[in-house]
């Protein structure tokens, strides 16, 4: 047994490789960026050849930097940006068409449709999801169509789907694997989250061949081992779980009702609702969290299309500061957002509204409203939706534990903390995402015992309390909840 367990996490933007040691301390992290794809409005795509690169490059630059060989570590865990689609030969190992990302929107009118023919609530039920061009199902549907000779590949049994962790453990492993874990089969709209089987009726209704299909199975288990001559020699590759439920488990929210919100590139809010799926009639959706030990936990989530990714804008798009940390001081410069809110409706609206029509808006403009102003307002609007999704699960949380990389922002907890006026609570570690693959691996191989082990790592950083008196706090609420409405159907 090796001294380290090593995770991958292969994000929206990045590929990371980090080391963790059994205490969860961080030993060694090594980061990439990948060219992200707007070949026409509403679509994302990347290049799957990339992702597998860029992986394999910080993995091996991770161990360089920690000066270790394969021989020191235990195990590999993955963690991944979800609903991301990727399809390829079988025989070659090539994909057919880019990656097509989550936040694409291109299925949005085929989505419409299905919805128009009543088919919400059978394809809740089943999958615990909304029809939205979000998940992988219209994605997979859409490469078979639009993509010369790919159906044909398919129906003989030659094209392979799988979301980015399935990918990466075919070609870490050569082939040998083609596996998907529960928590993201969960995540495709074609999988049936009750008896945890690719749903017949589904793929019939997509026209989706179960052949092309990997095999569903628990987050924390042995898939196989990597191909030596990756890492100089064998490592194995034993948990995997989607990017926002490894989060989860990384903020060891074991029990029932405990929540977490993480803010990357989108925020994504998870509640742990322990063995019995319950569905959400206010536009959450109800997702499998993990699968461990024979049992599966589940989870009601919210999902923020545009967080971080609103700050990425500002830095890259308007050129308004060189580094997103400097969205903090900026914002401190001011004592207001001086009325205007901004909507960050780039890709339409995940969780409550789930609207793939609307657009983003900066309302409320006067002649006195500088940058420093819009840096307020936006991190206002993160603040904005996480409190919507709050609001939609109707639960009396106690605290929120948060995490990702803007979680680093002070001002932007203490935001959170007025709108919820709930305390916000960051731990040590705001890398949970990576934390929890590493610890989903390291139980399956006996590196941990059990989650009672890993509870012992979890450290509180920082706690925030909320300071906003009410009358201010409905004010404020009142303005978004008008401004969303403004941006509502806009590229209808």
């Amino acid at each position: 047994m090796g001294k380290y367990i090593m995770a991958f996490d292969a994000g929206t933007t990045s590929s990371r490789a980090v080391i963790y040691d059994r205490k969860g301390n961080m030993i060694a992290m090594s980061q990439k960026g990948f060219e992200q794809l707007y070949p026409e409005d509403g679509w994302v795509e990347q290049d799957p050849n990339e992702i597998w690169e860029t992986q394999v490059y910080v993995a091996r630059d991770a161990l360089k930097k920690a000066n270790l060989s394969y021989k020191d570590i235990d195990s590999i865990g993955i963690t991944n940006q979800r609903e991301t689609t990727i399809v390829w030969n079988k025989e070659t190992g090539e994909p057919v068409y880019r990656a097509i990302v989550w936040q694409c929107r291109r299925t949005a009118d085929y989505c419409n449709s299905l919805e128009q023919e009543g088919l919400k609530e059978m394809i809740q039920s089943k999958t615990g999801l909304i029809i939205d061009p979000y998940f992988s199902g219209t994605k997979i549907r859409w490469i078979l169509e639009n993509v010369e000779g790919a159906r044909a590949l398919a129906e003989e049994g030659k094209l392979c789907f799988g979301t980015v962790e399935t990918w990466l453990i075919w070609k870490l492993t050569g082939g040998k694997a083609h596996v998907t874990d529960y928590s993201n089969a969960s995540r495709t709209m074609i999988f049936n989250i009750h008896d945890l089987k690719w749903d017949e009726e589904l793929l019939a209704l997509l026209d989706i061949p179960k052949p092309m299909l990997p095999k569903p199975v628990q987050s924390s288990e042995i898939y196989g081992e990597s191909l030596a001559e990756i890492f100089g020699g064998p490592i194995r590759i034993a948990g995997a779980a989607g990017d926002q439920q490894c989060a989860l488990f990384g903020q060891t929210c074991f029990k029932e009702g405990e929540a977490k919100n993480t803010y990357g590139t989108g925020a994504f809010l998870l509640m742990n609702i322990g063995e019995k799926a319950i569905c959400s009639e206010k536009g959450l959706l109800t997702t499998i969290a993990w699968g461990l030990n024979g049992k599966v936990t589940y989870a009601l989530e919210g999902s923020v299309f545009v967080c971080a990714g609103a700050l990425h804008w500002l830095r890259d798009g308007l050129n308004i500061f060189e580094h997103s940390a400097e969205s903090e001081a900026m914002a401190l410069s001011v004592p207001d957002s001086k009325g205007v809110y901004m909507v960050p409706a780039f890709v339409g609206l995940g969780a409550p509204y789930w609207d793939p029509y609307a657009r983003g808006a900066v309302l409320g403009i006067t002649r006195d409203v500088n940058k420093n102003h819009l840096v307020r307002a936006t991190l206002e609007s993160i603040a904005f939706q996480v409190r919507d999704l709050i609001d939609a699960m109707e639960v009396d949380l106690v605290d929120l534990k948060v995490d990702g990389g803007a979680s680093a922002n002070n001002l932007l907890l203490q935001m959170q903390a007025d709108f919820l006026n709930k305390e916000v609570v960051r731990p040590t570690n705001i890398e949970t995402t990576s934390l929890g693959a590493a610890y989903l691996a390291g139980l399956a191989t006996g590196y941990y015992k059990d989650t009672d082990e890993i509870l012992e790592n979890w450290q509180v950083s920082k706690r925030f309390s909320p300071q906003m008196d009410e009358n201010s706090r409905e004010k404020a609420l009142a303005g978004w909840h008008k401004a969303v409405e403004k941006c509502k159907d806009w590229a209808l």
